[in-house]
């Protein structure tokens, strides 16, 4: 297994263990095959390990297992506070403290603030004494380091950058989201603050795999290289010194094995001019079924209403890339759960947008497309009431 360092110098796999999507049995997890697999990771080498507190059974079922194997410290544990469930001081202590009964452990490695969509929703858990209530945990040594998870553009992505002492942090990153959410600006960017970047979703969830379009398959096919998709889209990712770990969802040992004998394998800087033009290749034949030929560059922001023009665009394309369901969630998670809104129906039209994007895209024509397909009727009532819930709490401090 290969190591890159964490910000005070301990060791971390390049291959992190993504534990929201152990199998399941029934109405829960399979807990013996979850252990089979989680043990093969940790003889391997693997030591970091992801959940969440709203992953259904995910915090129990790793600390079940390593109590049962006596391996506590063997491992970093990663959890995240649910952060868009805070609504006051005594939030953050009572999550945390079932967080830790459920994992068995007094302390946690690598903590994360859950999902933070926006510099407003770090405000949020500023108001809620965040600041202290970390200092004082990290100063009782029950959370070590301290980070926070992201889904948004990478304007914003930099400025959360800048708004505490990170220790690390997560984005969703592949090559085919090269240059959205935050992209390979923000990977670099955390990297040249200091910060360990830890990676989710390298696959999409599977979907570069699973999904991909058959002209896809047949230019992976017929590559030199004796690499699957989904070894193509890990080593893409490992090549970067930047990445710090990659967390993989995995839930059989075969790919527990597979992707350890990838992480052993690969070394950064290995890939060619003739790989990186190959996995261009893959991702124009991907982009030739998308809805709006969008590239990301953000040329067409700031918008002066606050529309999230790339952030609509993407998720558009991803109901046709991959399927509705997924771009109409991933809409959700970046767009619909901030506090300041970033709705497409926010446009005014004024064109400004259309002025400055290289790819002379009719803007406001394909947002009002992008809306009515993101968000039908049932998705805008669900989208009211959560604003309302989340945002009616703690005010954020001006």
């Amino acid at each position: 297994m290969q190591y890159r360092n964490d910000r005070q110098g301990q060791p971390i796999s390049v291959l992190g263990y993504g534990c929201m999507r152990f199998a399941r049995k029934g109405a829960g997890i399979d807990l013996d095959k979850a252990e089979t697999e989680v043990m093969a990771a940790i003889r391997a080498g693997v030591n970091y390990f992801d959940t969440a507190y709203i992953y259904p059974g995910s915090e129990a079922a790793l600390g079940e297992i390593l109590a049962r194997n006596h391996c506590r410290d063997r491992v970093k544990i990663a959890t995240k506070l649910p952060q868009y469930l805070v609504r006051g001081a005594g939030d953050l202590e009572r999550y945390f403290t079932e967080e830790l009964r459920r994992l068995r452990t007094d302390h946690v490695d690598f903590y994360l603030m859950h999902m933070l969509t926006d510099v407003e929703s770090w405000h949020k858990l500023e108001a809620a004494g965040v600041r202290r209530w970390l200092a004082d945990k990290k100063a009782a040594g029950q959370i070590r380091q301290v980070g926070f998870s992201f889904h948004g553009g990478t304007e914003m992505f930099t400025r959360l950058l800048d708004c505490y002492d990170w220790d690390f942090c997560q984005i969703q990153y592949n090559y085919v989201d090269e240059h959205s959410q935050a992209g390979r600006a923000g990977l670099q960017a955390a990297a040249a603050r200091g910060l360990p970047v830890i990676i989710m979703e390298p696959l999409r969830g599977g979907k570069l795999v699973n999904l991909l379009p058959e002209e896809a398959r047949r230019l992976f096919a017929g590559s030199p290289r004796p690499w699957t998709p989904a070894e193509w889209a890990l080593r893409w990712l490992w090549d970067q010194p930047e990445v710090t770990c990659v967390l993989s969802g995995m839930n059989s040992l075969e790919m527990v094995e597979e992707n350890c004998r990838i992480a052993d394998s690969t070394r950064p800087g290995q890939m060619t001019r003739e790989d990186f033009a190959l996995l261009e290749e893959v991702k124009e034949a991907i982009a030739r079924r998308v809805k709006a030929p969008c590239t990301g560059c953000g040329y067409c922001m700031p918008c002066p209403k606050g529309v999230d023009i790339p952030g609509a665009f993407r998720c558009y394309n991803e109901m046709y890339t991959e399927n509705k369901k997924t771009g109409r969630r991933e809409y959700w998670q970046v767009v619909s759960l901030r506090r300041e809104p970033a709705f497409a129906t926010q446009c005014v039209g004024c064109g400004r947008c259309e002025q400055h994007c290289p790819q002379h895209l009719p803007i406001r024509a394909l947002l009002k497309e992008a809306d009515k397909a993101l968000r039908p009727w049932p998705y805008r009532f669900a989208g009211w009431v959560s604003r309302k819930y989340l945002f009616s709490g703690v005010r954020h401090k001006k």
